[in-house]
C-alpha cells in the first residue's frame, strides 16, 4: 500500500502558483513527476502524491526543481486569476479516475507529437546536410573538372607547339638534304664531261665512223660505263658469334653469389636426398599420407590423448625419419618418453627441439618453455636437481607469469636445500 503525502505548503500569485512538497528521506528523479493540465502525481515508492489542480496550468512552461530534501513546482497559470485552493474541492473517485486517463491520453498524445516532430526536424537536418554534401561534392567535381580542362588546354597547346617545331625541322631537314644532293650531283656532271672530251677525236672521218659504230651498239653505252664505274662494293657476308657460360647451379652470376653458403647449401640438399633414397626401400609400403610428416605429428597427438604412448612415440619416429628438422616433433616425443619413464630419451629429445628453436624469438616462446619443463622434469625424475632447476629457471625467464612453473621451481630448491642439509 503506497504512503500518501500529506504534508504540503504553496503560495500563489496572479500568474503562478509555488509548491513545495517534502521528500521525506526519498529520492526522486525527474521520472517520479507527471504533470498535465490538471494533474499532478509524484510517485516515489513507497510514498505518493496526487492532486487535481483548482484550474489548468501552461504544463509545457511549468518547472519542477529536486533538493534539500524538497521538490519544488512552479506552476505558471494558463489564465491570470486567484484560487481558492490548490486542489479541486468535492472531487469524487469518478473525475478523479477521468481526469488520470484523460492526463494520461493527453501526455502520450503529446509524447507522440514531440517524437514526430523530433522524427521530421531529424529527418529535415539529414536532408540539409545531404543536400550541402552534394554540393560540396558538385563544387569540388566542377573544380576537378576545371583543372582537367585546363590540363587539357595546355597539354593541347603543347602539342600543337610541338607538331610546329616538327613540321620546321622536317622542312629544315628537306632543304639541307636537297642542298647536300645538289653538291653530290655537281662533281657527277663534271666527270661526265670530262670523260666525254676525252672520247672526242678531231678528225671528222673517225668520228662519222665513231658515231656510227655508238649507234650500232647502242647510245647510252657511255653512261652504262660509268654507272658501272660507280657501283658500290657489296655488304660483308654475316657470321654468328657463339658465346659458352660456365655451367651453374644458381641463376645469379659468378661475381654476385656467396659459394661457401651455396656450396653449404648443396651439401645439405645432396643430404638430404641420401638419406631420403636410403629409406626409400623401407617407405615404399606406405600411404601417401603416412609419408606426410604433418599428418604423423597429428595421429602421433591423437595417440597420445588416448593414453597411447608407444604408438605415439613410434609416430614421431617416422615423421623425423621424414623431416629431422621439426621441433614440434621431438618436443612431443619427448613428453611421451617421460610417460613411459624413457628419461634419458626425454633429455635428448627436449635438448634437440631447443636446439632447433632457434633463434629464439616471440612465436617459439610457448615451445621453448615446454622443453625447458620436460627436460627439467625428467633431470628430477633422474635425481639431477640442480640440472632440472636450471632448466626451471629457463623457462620463468621466458615466461616469468606462469605461476605453475614458479611452484614447481620452488618446490626443487627445497628438495636441493634438504639433501644439502642431510648430506
Amino acid at each position: 500500500m503506497p504512503v500518501w503525502l500529506r504534508e504540503r505548503s504553496w503560495r500563489q500569485t496572479l500568474t503562478a502558483v509555488y509548491l513545495s512538497l517534502p521528500l521525506r528521506g526519498a529520492r526522486a528523479t525527474p521520472a517520479n513527476i507527471f504533470c498535465s493540465e490538471q494533474y499532478l502525481k509524484v510517485s516515489i515508492p513507497p510514498f505518493l502524491f496526487e492532486a487535481i489542480l483548482y484550474a489548468p496550468i501552461d504544463d509545457t512552461n511549468s518547472t519542477a526543481k529536486i533538493g534539500n530534501g524538497n521538490i519544488f513546482f512552479t506552476l505558471y497559470k494558463k489564465e491570470p486569476a486567484m484560487w481558492d485552493s490548490l486542489t479541486l474541492a468535492n472531487a469524487d473517485k469518478e473525475k478523479l479516475q477521468y481526469l488520470r486517463e484523460n492526463a494520461v491520453l493527453k501526455a502520450q498524445e503529446k509524447a507522440k507529437e514531440e517524437t514526430e516532430a523530433k522524427k521530421i526536424t531529424k529527418q529535415e537536418h539529414k536532408k540539409y546536410a545531404l543536400e550541402a554534401t552534394m554540393k560540396v561534392e558538385e563544387a569540388e567535381r566542377k573544380r576537378i573538372e576545371d583543372l582537367k580542362e585546363k590540363e587539357r588546354q595546355k597539354v593541347a597547346k603543347e602539342l600543337e607547339l610541338w607538331k610546329k617545331q616538327q613540321k620546321n625541322g622536317d622542312k629544315y631537314k628537306s632543304i639541307q638534304k636537297k642542298g647536300e644532293l645538289h653538291q653530290e650531283i655537281e662533281p657527277l656532271k663534271e666527270r661526265k664531261s670530262e670523260k666525254i672530251n676525252k672520247t672526242q677525236i678531231p678528225n671528222e672521218g673517225t668520228s662519222k665512223t665513231r658515231l656510227k659504230s655508238t649507234k650500232g651498239h647502242g647510245s647510252c653505252s657511255i653512261f652504262s660505263q660509268n654507272l658501272k664505274e660507280e657501283q658500290l662494293p657489296a655488304p660483308r657476308a654475316a657470321a654468328t658469334i657463339k658465346v659458352n657460360f660456365t655451367p651453374r647451379v644458381f641463376p645469379t652470376a659468378l661475381r654476385e653469389s656467396r659459394v661457401a653458403e651455396e656450396e653449404e647449401w648443396l651439401h645439405k640438399q645432396a643430404e638430404a636426398r641420401r638419406i631420403i633414397n636410403s629409406d626409400l626401400s623401407e617407405l615404399e609400403d606406405l600411404k601417401e599420407e603416412e609419408k606426410n610428416p604433418d599428418w604423423l605429428k597429428d595421429k602421433g597427438n591423437k595417440m597420445f590423448a588416448m593414453g597411447d604412448y608407444l604408438g605415439a612415440v613410434n609416430a614421431y619416429n617416422l615423421a623425423v625419419r621424414l623431416n629431422n628438422k621439426l621441433p614440434l616433433l621431438y618436443l612431443n616425443r619427448a613428453a611421451c618418453h617421460l610417460k613411459l619413464r624413457n628419461l634419458h630419451k626425454a633429455v635428448e629429445d627436449s635438448s634437440k627441439a631447443l636446439e632447433l628453436l632457434t633463434p629464439p624469438v616471440p612465436d617459439n616462446e610457448n615451445a621453448r618453455v615446454k622443453a625447458h619443463v620436460r627436460r627439467g622434469t625428467a633431470f628430477c625424475q633422474l635425481e639431477l636437481y640442480t640440472e632440472g632447476l636450471q632448466d626451471y629457471e629457463a623457462a620463468l625467464k621466458i615466461d616469468p607469469r606462469n605461476k605453475n612453473i614458479e611452484k614447481d621451481a620452488e618446490k626443487i630448491r627445497h628438495l636441493i636445500q634438504g639433501t644439502m642439509q642431510s648430506s
